[in-house]
């Protein structure tokens, strides 16, 4: 029985495409050049379908394979290739011969194949990622200020704790509107400070210029507008998510996992999970298990792959909030390995649980059940305080109820 395929070489203005039936030996390709614009495209889809096409593979070559998959993908069923896992001998590499090789490779078994979402998930995963991006602006953009500041000689950061709190917005924004009184600006500070009026006075005792002053100025307009930004699109995040809430909040029951965090985790794999069939292609593909470089029946090292960096960065640091949670069964296992182990491989240890656990919840719709020793009622109900006042300003409906414990 036939069974054609297509191998597309993706670049940025030009499309190499072959197709050929997989099931003869060898196979006999055809193939055709094709543009990148919207009507290339469906010359394209046009050209595929009169070739009795089933499939498609194609490289996932920065993100120009993008508008190809977003033409392909409701005609036809494309495969995402890994790049490295096509390369050419050097010396034999031209276009068309490395789209057959995809061909050949993928009826082979020998590519490997990037998940890709469909398309509401996309759009979640766009706006994930885009908040990561401008909470890492954010803080870029904080350490620039208190650069700048020294080089203006105001110690404002060595005697409050939060630079960028209330007290510290509110004394950044007097001076960089040409308030020049230390006192008056001390007073702007809170009640609460951990230092005294004459400590946050002599702070501030410098002679700033004019540019400096500017400059200030327009760091802290670039800070309120990323700020608006990163309410803006956690807001839009929130509505995206709102029909796998129950996802959300089972996530949350697991210790160190937060709503911002769920919502993170379901942007990158999924609410269900769907496309990971056990937990651990889940966490090879994310990065946090060990991995293999066997040679004679020696593994010569267990450095893990590069995996999803966002899914990976995320859990990494659920992990660690996971340990600090007092009498949880994360601490438990984390302090047990620390001797043996060190600091960062006990946390990748941890963050590779937890990852396992995660494919559970959401593959399986399991409930977490804590194993850990007996936690206190006062901490339960902080934690449900904590909950419930995230999913009210998500707009959420569904409220916790109750975290599952159980004691060994």
């Amino acid at each position: 029985m036939s069974h054609i395929v297509a191998g597309i070489d993706v670049h940025k203005r030009l499309l190499v495409v072959v197709a050929a039936d997989v099931s003869l030996d060898p196979p006999d390709f055809s193939g055709r050049r094709f543009g990148t614009l919207a009507g290339d495209l469906q010359q394209l889809v046009e050209w595929l379908s009169s070739q009795g096409v089933q499939e498609v593979v194609m490289e996932s070559t920065a993100q120009y394979w993008k508008p190809v998959w977003l033409a392909l993908e409701q005609h036809f069923h494309p495969h995402l290739a890994q790049a490295q896992s096509n390369r050419a001998p050097r010396g034999r590499k031209t276009d068309y011969r490395d789209a057959e090789r995809l061909v050949r490779r993928f009826a082979a078994g020998e590519l490997i194949l990037s998940f890709v979402p469909d398309a509401v998930h996309r759009d979640i995963r766009l706006l994930a990622r885009r908040r990561v991006q401008w909470i890492r602006d954010r803080i870029r953009l904080q350490a620039q200020v208190e650069c700048h500041l020294e080089e203006c000689n105001i110690k404002l950061s060595s005697v409050i704790t939060d630079l960028f709190g209330a007290s510290g917005r509110r004394i950044l924004a007097a001076l960089a509107a040409g308030e020049l009184d230390p006192a008056g600006m001390a007073a702007l500070g809170d009640g609460r400070l951990h230092c005294t009026i004459q400590q946050l006075s002599d702070a501030l005792q410098t002679r700033i210029s004019t540019d400096q002053r500017e400059i200030l100025r327009m760091f802290l307009e670039q800070l309120n507008l990323i700020d608006t930004h990163l309410h803006t699109v956690t807001q839009l995040i929130a509505n995206a998510v709102k029909p796998h809430q129950e996802a959300v909040l089972r996530l949350c029951q697991v210790p160190g996992i937060r709503v911002v965090a769920a919502q993170q985790i379901l942007a990158e794999i999924g609410s269900d999970a769907r496309a990971f069939p056990s937990s651990a292609q889940l966490s090879s593909w994310a990065g946090v298990c060990p991995g293999r470089h066997e040679s004679a029946g020696d593994n010569h090292s267990s450095r893990c792959a590069k995996g999803n960096r966002f899914l990976r960065s995320i859990v990494c640091q659920c992990a660690q909030a996971a340990v600090k949670t007092n009498n949880s069964w994360f601490q438990t296992t984390f302090r047990r390995l620390l001797p043996r182990l060190g600091f960062a491989k006990a946390i990748w240890a941890i963050a590779h649980h937890m990852m396992r656990l995660i494919w559970k919840i959401l593959h399986e719709g399991a409930q977490y059940q804590e194993r850990g020793a007996q936690t206190s009622p006062q901490a339960l109900r902080r934690r449900l305080q904590y909950l419930r006042k995230e999913c009210l300003a998500l707009g959420y409906d569904l409220q916790p109820k109750t975290l599952a414990t159980t004691t060994q």
